[in-house]
């Protein structure tokens, strides 16, 4: 029983579960002159921890929701706006639903009611999962295709910074004490991540996984753990309700682009971009119920 209690707590707390009553919301947006924003929708509309929004394509969006006390993959047509889920693990709920690159599979984080947290393939047509990683508890990942991913590891009360190779079967950590934000960055073959820096804020890195190494993009302001790449040289975050910008070949500032007060969110930490660049996914509080 201390054992299960030390892992869920251990995974509540990298992966935000702590966050209440979280919802995905989705943007109607325009990057092409000026980043725009419409028609701005609550998805999820359910009570409990809603969250991790991940594109499949550009019509399906996958998430985490809360079913029965636990989470599993749910995810929301965007032409039919209808959600549906993709799991149903009575032993253990899923977290991070992410498309494996060039497969019909979906991969995500599953904690398991015995504790065991580990990273599963999903086979969607019959609901048969694999691990597709032993004796590696995952805690957050992004892939650069099939073969490769970056991953933040559970090591001990801090994360590590992860390169899985799952053809070969290799692991390599390559840097501790990082966050939980990974993306890959375009078509290239960086990848970023954040540091937790010695005054206690993130920076982001990018992560060559072709040569291995590392490069420093930027700071995030403080307070804030997430970020998504517009393109290979914009990066946005959230902040409140607010929505900003750095253009890492512009004037060196994070730029306010947008404002979602008016649809009634706040508190925005994760995102997701489409493939197309027309639709943004975030997760937020609603108004209300953050002011309580």
């Amino acid at each position: 029983m201390n054992y299960l209690l030390s892992a869920l707590f251990t995974l509540l707390t990298f992966i935000g579960f702590a966050q209440p009553n979280t919802e995905v919301y989705l943007l109607d947006i325009s990057i092409t002159d000026e980043f725009t924003v419409s028609k701005v929708q609550n998805i999820s509309q359910n009570d409990g921890y809603d969250n991790q929004p991940s594109f499949k394509n550009n019509e399906e969006l996958l998430f985490a929701k809360t079913r029965n006390g636990q989470t599993d993959i749910a995810y929301y047509n965007l032409q039919q706006k209808t959600t549906e889920w993709l799991s149903h693990t009575p032993q253990g709920g899923e977290y991070s639903p992410i498309q494996i690159p060039d497969s019909e599979y979906i991969s995500a984080v599953r904690l398991d009611t015995t504790g065991l947290q580990r990273l599963y393939r999903y086979d969607t047509e019959d609901n048969n999962s694999k691990m597709m990683v032993d004796n590696l508890q995952v805690a957050y990942y992004s892939f650069l295709n099939k073969e490769k991913a970056l991953a933040a590891v559970l090591d001990g009360d801090e994360l590590a910074l992860t390169v899985i190779n799952f053809s070969k079967k290799q692991v390599d950590t390559v840097v501790r004490n990082v966050g939980r934000s990974l993306h890959r960055i375009g078509a290239t073959e960086m990848m970023s991540y954040t540091f937790l820096n010695d005054e206690g804020n993130y920076d982001v890195y990018q992560w060559d996984m072709a040569k291995g190494e590392s490069f420093f993009v930027a700071q995030l302001p403080i307070g804030i753990q997430d970020h998504i790449w517009l393109d290979e040289a914009r990066l946005l975050i959230g902040s409140g309700s607010q929505l900003f910008m750095l253009d890492l070949f512009g004037e060196g500032d994070w730029e306010k682009i947008g404002d979602v007060a008016s649809s009634n969110i706040s508190e925005i930490t994760r995102m997701a971009i489409s493939p197309d660049k027309k639709h943004l996914a975030l997760v937020g509080l609603p108004k209300d119920t953050s002011d309580k």
